[in-house]
């Protein structure tokens, strides 16, 4: 990650010029989610602070980035129609067991209000059958359907079978760098 620091801050600099803060869940393949600003950080191997023991990250606040790594699993980006409110989710087989899409969406209605039929969850590309035994992609469309979340979309590629558009730490032996995933609120919902 140290490598890919300059890479990654550069993105965001892109992505986000204006950013305030830019917010990082260590990734612990939790199911575990925190509000920010306001939960602590740590500062991680590549220098730049994270929130500990988290995969997932909620915010209201406008000007906040929010970022997570991903090679083979997940990302979730979540928005809230209605109120404005933000997420972030890191969801790998670990974290779609835990239910994470369910506790961020939860997490979202106790601080800022949200209804999950207000709710747009969009997944990333992420590894699938047949280059995994296990499709956490289509139990992640089960739960977001479970918790009534109200537009779900799944834009369906295999990270393990494009290596040259995308990293696969299975497909590549863990010799990959890692994708970066990115939200930001505008100023108003």
């Amino acid at each position: 990650m140290n490598q890919l620091r300059p890479h990654h801050e550069a993105a965001v600099h892109q992505f986000a010029p204006a950013a305030k803060e830019w917010w990082r869940a260590e990734q612990i393949h939790s199911a575990d989610v925190a509000t920010v600003p306001g939960a602590p950080k740590i500062l991680a191997p590549d220098g730049l602070s994270v929130v500990p023991c988290v995969d997932g990250l909620i915010t209201c606040e406008a000007s906040l980035l929010l970022a997570i790594y991903v090679a083979d699993c997940g990302a979730i980006w979540l928005a809230d129609r209605k109120t404005g409110a933000i997420g972030l989710l890191h969801s790998g087989k670990k974290g779609t067991e835990g239910n994470i899409l369910a506790k961020a969406v939860q997490a979202m209605d106790r601080d800022f209000g949200t209804r999950a039929e207000d709710v747009v969850a969009v997944l990333s590309p992420c590894i699938r059958p047949p280059h995994y035994e296990v499709n956490f992609a289509g139990e992640i469309a089960r739960q977001a359907e479970k918790a009534g979340v109200g537009e779900f979309l799944d834009c369906g590629l295999d990270t393990a079978a494009n290596l040259t558009r995308f990293y696969s730490y299975r497909q590549e032996l863990g010799k990959t760098g890692r994708m970066m995933a990115m939200i930001i609120r505008d100023e108003s919902p």
